[in-house]
Order: C-alpha cells, then structure tokens, then sequence
C-alpha cells in the first residue's frame, strides 16, 4: 500500500492526515500554521521522512457547481510548489464541504470533547484533512 498524507490547505492552517499501514484509515496528524512557504515545508518533510510518504493527497475546493475557482486556482499553484519543493506527486480530492462535515463530526462527538476543542479550529483543519485522505483511499478501493 501507498503511504499517502492528506493536506487540507488554508490560507492560515494546513490539517494534515495520515493513513495507517494497511491503507485504509485516514487520521488527522497535525496542523500547521501558516506564517510562510518554509514554515509549511519543515513539518512536512519531518512527517515525509518519518512516514516514509510517497504521495500528496490535497483537497481541491470546486465551487458548488463544480467549477475550478479562484480559490482552487490557489491550491493548485501552492500544490505544484509543495510537490516540486518535496519531490512527491500530488493527487486532489474534491473537498467541497469537508470543513463542514469535519465541524458537524466535531460537533456529534461534542459529549467526549472539550468546549475548548469545539472551537479549535486546528482541530477542524485535521478532521477535514483526515476526510479528504480518506475519500482517496476509499476509491482507490
């Protein structure tokens, strides 16, 4: 199987997820906050080499009609950077509502989670990212 990460890309935070052994469980692993190109680059080759990842899986935000938007026109320039920067393929997923359903995920499991963590953002970010990788392993059967 593939070790793959998955990367829910923001302007301030990347969640980022990974998968277990066998290839079919996403976990969110971290999030990463985004003051530079650098500060992203250092995290990410630390997991790359700890995890021994051979693949970038980032979700790609089509507008609600399925469109390539200005918003995904940005996560691909910034993918194409991270997969040149880290030497690794990248593939997209369509994330379209996977913060949402990260936020609704958080919420329904809110008796055995914190009230500080409801409101954890970083928290959202990696449960989406965890969505996204599990969304490509999922069709990848």
């Amino acid at each position: 199987m593939v070790s793959a990460l998955g990367l829910d890309l923001g302007a301030k935070r990347i969640g980022v997820a990974g998968c277990d052994q066998m290839g079919l469980f996403a976990t969110g692993l971290m999030t990463i906050h985004r003051t530079n190109f650098e500060s992203v680059l250092a995290p990410l080759r630390e997991l790359i080499e700890i995890r021994s990842v051979e693949i970038l899986v980032i979700g790609l935000p089509y507008t609600m009609d399925g469109q390539i938007g200005s918003q995904a026109k940005k996560i691909q320039k910034m993918a194409r950077r991270l997969s040149r920067e880290l030497a690794l393929p990248v593939e997209f997923v369509d994330e379209r509502l996977t913060s949402f359903a990260a936020d609704e995920l958080i919420m329904s499991q809110r008796r055995s989670i914190s009230a500080k963590d409801k409101r954890d953002k970083g928290l959202i970010d990696r449960k989406a990212a965890a969505i996204i990788l599990q969304q490509w392993l999922d069709s990848r059967g």
